[in-house]
């Protein structure tokens, strides 16, 4: 018996009974090693599903499988027969678990999509080249899709999958573009009043009924409201703003119009492309930001209800089945970060799940990033389970030969390497030369909004006991110490890097780790010079807290993270611009002198002569010096490897890593250690 008694109980989705309310939503899986060119699942991909459905998820949602046939994508229209073939594996292997599984089958983005050329319901301009516009979608595309849609729900069901998952009027992808009039400027009868704007949704379902039977289940994904402020404008929690999506009012009409269509369930949160940060809330949103809204449309339909978007709370996703106000908690990457969440929640281990950190490095960012090798898309994973999408792969084994390792250095890549080497039946010492385990992860998890990043911190903690590693806090490895050690793993981190500026020696010149460290800046004035993901960070943590904050940058760009996700991107610009953070791009700090930080802004006037850029002179090149008033100056400008052990003590079983090796980020330093200890 779980605490979370209504969190597992069973409920039904038409005519098919989930074993509890727990459910993986949607993410992109279509990269060629986990997705057939028919749009079924490889084994692997198959395999990353059945590994959820093990860890105790009661529903599974396939990521998209796109309609539309062509050799460009997997389509289960390019062959619909072997299509069946191959997706009983999948079936099958969710089932031995009692877990049930949904196929998710797209009609694709419309303006949200890479492709200008792809149909939209009307002449739109394209979210990633809002130059160029999309075409209106024909009548005869849309009763093709209306085609298509049946013949993969009904191929679906003959593989022995439970239902399908319409994608979707949802995030803004082509379907919810017909049904939001500031999209749909048709004048047939797919456009117009908002009975016309949903008929392309209502004759899917309608047609799949009709092919499959009226028992066969039928969800949609469903945003309940749009937070979008115009094109490529999203609206930040708390703001203020004339809707141009979806409102509530109206939504709770759409809903209506859906279950009376024949949807089974919605499979609810918020947001466009144009606020892609809603669908795919990064870690400057809130916890559960969508359940209020999702609530709020339970209240008018009797078809089950989920509810995602950071939403891992199992207490809070208890009470709120148990106040009828969802019936259904739905999670994406958690899911991705630790498969067994489900099994973990039911038997009162939660300790022991590893916590997503809304990071999307390893999950959104990956899967829109190309691999020009094989000419396709990454595969889905996690930054912090390099499992993830290799479960039969990549797997922890024990050792052939077990040996005695010595780890130096307690920040997040020695601690996975002393956890992974631990668990393969090595011995184990861990060397921290400081009084706790964490490294730089500690002041980086120490923004209010990171208290996920805290939890990861504290299950790595949880792990090294667990696993019997021997940790020595306070200890300094010295050289001599490397006899004895078959292996040793260097993970000795960096260093902030400082800057020589003329009056940087002032008490008001601080560096970013230790303004995260001590979080005391009471001065109202606050300078920050790099603008990375650090310095943005502490820019809007900072204005929120009504300090006036200039942000310095010598780069014409900010944020120039590599692998850095558009979401999370666009969600730190848009706090940033609405606490009023000023942005100086081209621009240096000359010198601190008063109170004031002098900075110097290049700027370029280069002509353009019969369409041409003329050459570059010294005559297009301006330079101006502004005084900014600056109670504090934050540096926060990058790091520099520590190599200084490493390179004491380098030899063929020395293996460096993290940001000891080079600086980089969490999913770096994760998966470099991961795989390395994996080889020892």
């Amino acid at each position: 018996m779980s605490k979370y008694n209504h969190l597992f109980s069973p409920v039904r989705i038409g005519s098919v009974e989930v074993p509890n309310r727990i459910a993986l939503l949607p993410m992109g899986v279509f990269s060629p090693r986990l997705m057939n060119s028919d749009g079924s699942y490889t084994k692997d991909g198959a395999d990353y599903y059945i590994e959820r459905a093990k860890g105790g998820t009661g529903l599974i949602i396939t990521g998209l499988v796109p309609l539309p046939p062509g050799a460009h994508l997997p389509s289960i229209m390019n062959d619909p027969e072997s299509y069946v073939k191959n997706q009983k594996y999948l079936a099958d292997g969710v089932h031995k678990y009692g877990s049930k599984v949904f196929i998710m089958i797209s009609a694709l983005s419309g303006r949200s999509g890479t492709n200008p050329d792809d149909p939209a319901p009307s002449s739109l301009p394209n979210v990633w080249d809002p130059t160029k516009n999309n075409r209106e979608m024909t009548k005869q595309e849309i009763e093709d899709y209306i085609r298509w849609f049946a013949i993969g729900a009904k191929a679906a069901k003959d593989a022995g999958i439970d239902g399908v998952e319409i994608h979707a009027v949802h995030e803004g992808y082509l379907l919810d573009q017909f049904t939001i009039a500031n999209y749909n400027h048709r004048t047939d009868e797919y456009g117009g009043i908002l009975e016309n704007r949903l008929r392309f949704p209502v004759e899917i379902v309608k047609a799949i009924k009709k092919e499959c039977g009226e028992d066969f289940p039928v969800s949609i994904r469903y945003s309940v409201k749009s937070y979008t402020k115009g094109f490529n404008k999203g609206a930040v929690p708390g703001e203020e703003f004339t809707e141009f999506g979806r409102d509530i009012e109206e939504s709770i009409q759409v809903a209506k119009i859906l279950e009376e269509a024949g949807y089974d369930m919605l499979d609810c949160d918020n947001g466009t492309y144009d606020a892609w940060y809603w669908p795919h809330p990064p870690v400057y949103m809130p916890k559960a930001l969508n359940l209020k809204d999702v609530a709020e449309i339970r209240k008018h339909v009797s078809i089950p209800v989920i509810c995602g978007g950071r939403f891992d709370d199992p207490q809070l996703a208890d009470e709120a089945i148990a106040d009828g106000r969802i019936d259904m908690m739905g999670m994406g990457r958690p899911l991705l970060a630790d498969p067994e969440l489900g099994n973990k929640f039911r038997e009162g281990r939660e300790d022991d799940i590893r916590p997503c950190i809304s990071c999307h490095f390893g999950c959104l960012a990956r899967i829109f990033q190309i691999d020009f090798v094989k000419l396709a898309t990454k595969d889905i994973s996690c930054a912090l389970n390099p499992r993830c999408g290799m479960e039969n792969h990549y797997n922890i084994t024990l050792a052939e030969t077990k040996k005695k390792i010595a780890v130096v250095g307690g920040g997040i890549a020695g601690m996975e390497a002393a956890r992974v080497c631990a668990l393969r039946g090595h011995e184990v010492d861990l060397f921290e030369k400081t009084s706790e385990l964490g490294g730089v992860f500690i002041p980086a998890g120490a923004f209010d909004f990171k208290d996920d990043d805290r939890r990861l911190l504290a299950w790595y903690r949880k792990q090294m006991k667990d696993a019997g590693v021997n940790i020595r806090l306070n200890t300094e490895f010295k050289p001599e110490n490397k006899e004895g050690y078959d292996e040793i793993f260097v993970a000795t981190g960096a260093k902030e890097r400082k800057l020589g500026t003329p009056g940087f020696d002032s008490a008001n010149v601080r560096y970013a780790v230790d303004v995260l460290n001590n979080q005391n800046i009471k001065d109202q004035n606050v300078v920050i010079i790099g603008a990375g993901l650090t310095g943005c960070e502490l820019a809007y943590d900072l204005a929120r807290k009504n300090k006036k904050v200039t942000l310095v940058e010598a780069l014409p760009t900010i944020l120039n993270v590599e692998g850095l996700s558009a979401a999370n991107y666009n969600c730190l610009i848009d706090l940033m611009d609405y606490y009023k953070v000023d942005i100086m791009r081209n621009s240096t700090v000359l010198k601190y002198e008063n109170g004031e930080a002098y900075v110097e802004t290049t700027t370029t006037n280069v002509p353009n002569i019969n369409g041409k850029a003329a050459a570059m002179s010294l005559q297009g090149v301006h330079k101006t010096v502004k005084k900014i008033p600056a109670d504090t100056i934050v540096v926060s400008v990058g790091y520099d490897s520590d190599q200084e052990l490493y390179s004491r003590i380098k030899a063929d079983n020395v293996h460096i890593l993290g940001d000891a090796e080079h600086p980089g980020n969490l999913m770096s330093a994760i998966w470099g250690a991961y795989t390395t200890a994996l080889n020892i």
